[in-house]
């Protein structure tokens, strides 16, 4: 998987942005810094989303088809939600921008803007807004580094693609729980995206051909879903 460079901290971003070809660059420019982006185009999809997800970071766009990027930024903080929201849009008066900052946005980026812009307000939110270290998990012999979301055999890093780590890391948070195969799609590639679910069963296949050996197993329950679990010692 893709990290960001040193010295600067890798995070989940959701995009909420239904300009498909606006939100494909972004997609690629932030995940080229080494952020792992979820995109969704549809303000109440997104709003299903965010009560679920832990997204470090939020990007969002005011006009969305459903409800509206104000709203759901309302509704995000009328709940409590305080992550840093920048919002995007063409409406380029005062007025707009403070009823936007109002509305609880942390910033505001007027439609059409350079990417660098973007990236510089990601990076000067994530330093006001800095995100506390999280500690190693350990799972089998294996020890997980949320910060630089790599698995580690003592100090070797194992070779996980993006994808599979993304599956691996959904599997984790959910604490033993079963994780069903949709709830695992959309994490992977965001809710919406028209990805077949039999892609999961591959992702899953791999894992478990690379974890196995370091007593980390996956199980199955048909029709219900995947959990992840130690192997018990013997």
């Amino acid at each position: 998987m893709k990290l960001s460079r040193i010295g600067k901290t890798a995070v989940r971003i959701t995009l909420v942005e239904d300009n498909i070809s606006l939100a494909k660059g972004i997609t690629y420019r932030l995940e080229d810094a080494g952020h792992s982006v979820d995109a969704i185009a549809n303000g109440d999809e997104a709003q299903d989303y965010l009560i679920q997800d832990g997204a470090d970071l939020v990007i969002l766009d005011i006009n969305l088809p459903g409800m509206n990027g104000l709203d759901l930024l309302a509704q995000m903080r009328k709940r409590g939600d305080v992550r840093p929201v920048i919002l995007l849009t063409a409406r380029a008066e005062t007025q707009d921008r403070v009823t936007g900052l109002d509305a609880g946005a942390d910033d505001y980026l007027i439609k059409p803007f350079e990417m660098a812009e973007l990236e510089a307000r990601v990076r000067a939110l994530l330093r006001r807004r800095a995100i506390p270290q999280q500690k190693l998990r350990k799972i089998g012999s294996l020890h997980y580094d949320p910060n630089a979301r790599q698995l580690f055999d003592g100090q070797t890093a194992l070779e996980i693609p993006r994808r599979e780590m993304s599956v691996f890391e959904c599997l984790l948070s959910a604490d033993g729980r079963l994780v069903s195969k949709s709830a695992v799609l959309d994490h992977v590639y965001g809710v919406g995206a028209d990805i077949e679910e039999k892609v999961v069963e591959v992702y899953i296949s791999r894992l478990r051909h690379k974890l196995k050996d370091y007593g980390v197993l996956i199980q199955a329950r048909r029709g219900l879903g995947y959990h992840i679990l130690a192997q018990e010692s013997t």
